[in-house]
């Protein structure tokens, strides 16, 4: 290993090999058989590699910032925020043109300067959310009369 800290290591594994697509980075910071334990990300670096391509089909101009990071040992956790537009279809629908701005939080183990475990967090919903393709984009329903509560879902008859 380089005399490079843990925590620049991490960020310019996020900016530079996440946000700008540099794939060639995950190769010198994450161990081949890094432990992923996101919700939907398979583990080793073709897992990894294969998040990068999905950001950068979702969004051409994709990029992730780490706006904060803190240090436990042989353990950084950052905040990051990933902005684009959404030029490429997401979980099966067609690109919206809207652009986004999803908070992500991320911790990363090390051992010997590479990466060999990986917690995340992404909003998700925030970007469904900002892609008009969950719930509704409407205000909230208006109340009902003085003192009744608004209107509410109904179930069918049986």
């Amino acid at each position: 290993m380089t005399g490079e800290r843990i925590e620049d290591r991490a960020r310019r594994l996020i900016e530079e090999g996440f946000g700008h697509g540099r794939r060639e980075i995950l190769d010198e910071l994450m161990a081949p058989d890094v432990v992923e334990h996101q919700r939907g990300n398979a583990s080793g670096i073709d897992g990894a590699k294969a998040v990068v391509g999905q950001l950068h089909r979702w969004m051409s101009d994709f990029e992730l910032t780490v706006e904060d990071l803190a240090l436990a040992g042989d353990v950084v956790w950052t905040r990051n925020r990933g902005r684009g537009v959404n030029t490429g279809p997401v979980m099966g629908n067609p690109p919206t043109g809207r652009p986004v701005q999803v908070d992500v939080f991320d911790v990363l183990r090390f051992r010997d300067g590479r990466v060999v475990e990986h917690w995340g967090v992404a909003d998700q919903l925030g970007l469904l959310l900002q892609l008009g393709l969950f719930g509704r984009q409407a205000a909230a329903p208006a109340a009902g009369p003085a003192g009744a509560p608004a209107p509410g879902p109904t179930t069918p008859a049986h």
